[in-house]
């Protein structure tokens, strides 16, 4: 047996980084488009209308964002109903924002983030059509989101843009 135990490891505290992430996770409302073609191809553009709702767990070490968007033709037919899971935060031993997203079409997976001036951006590393989305925050009243694709190292084309408002409690 030892002769001292060692104390074990203390979970981290949310630093800067964390901060820095928490402006761009407001609850919000918003509006926007989807472009002919972005949910596949030859599908046509679409409006979408939306809300997410955010909170904080483990401590404030992560941000959760729960969203719900329906989307609909250019006369006002229901196309269908998005929802999307999404965790976010610092992952210190990799020095970057990570984020896990799960959606209702059975869709999972990680995209990697960084803070840029009013501009926080993530992006899928994994697959042959890579996925950029953008928020940027250089209005605080109201945050433009956009949702970008990229297939086999084609430049980034747009799939949607919201214009993101946030709600008053």
């Amino acid at each position: 047996m030892p002769d001292r135990l060692t104390a074990p490891p203390r979970p981290r505290t949310p630093g800067a980084e964390m901060a820095a992430l928490r402006r761009f996770y407001v609850d919000v409302t918003w509006t926007g488009t989807i472009e002919p073609g972005g949910m596949g191809p030859g599908t046509p553009a679409m409006t979408g209308r939306g809300e997410g709702r955010h909170h904080q767990i483990q401590d404030g070490m992560w941000i959760v964002g729960d969203y719900r968007q329906d989307q609909f033709l250019e006369d006002g037919t229901l196309v269908l109903t998005w929802q999307l899971h999404w965790v976010t935060g610092w992952d210190a031993e990799a020095g970057e924002y990570v984020a896990t997203h799960n959606d209702n079409y059975g869709h999972a997976g990680v995209m990697h983030g960084r803070i840029d001036g009013d501009r926080l951006v993530y992006e899928s590393s994994d697959g042959t059509a890579r996925l950029r989305m953008t928020f940027d925050a250089s209005d605080p009243r109201c945050v433009v989101w956009s949702n970008e694709t990229s297939a086999g190292g084609a430049p980034w084309t747009l799939i949607e843009s919201y214009r993101m408002t946030p709600l008053t409690r």
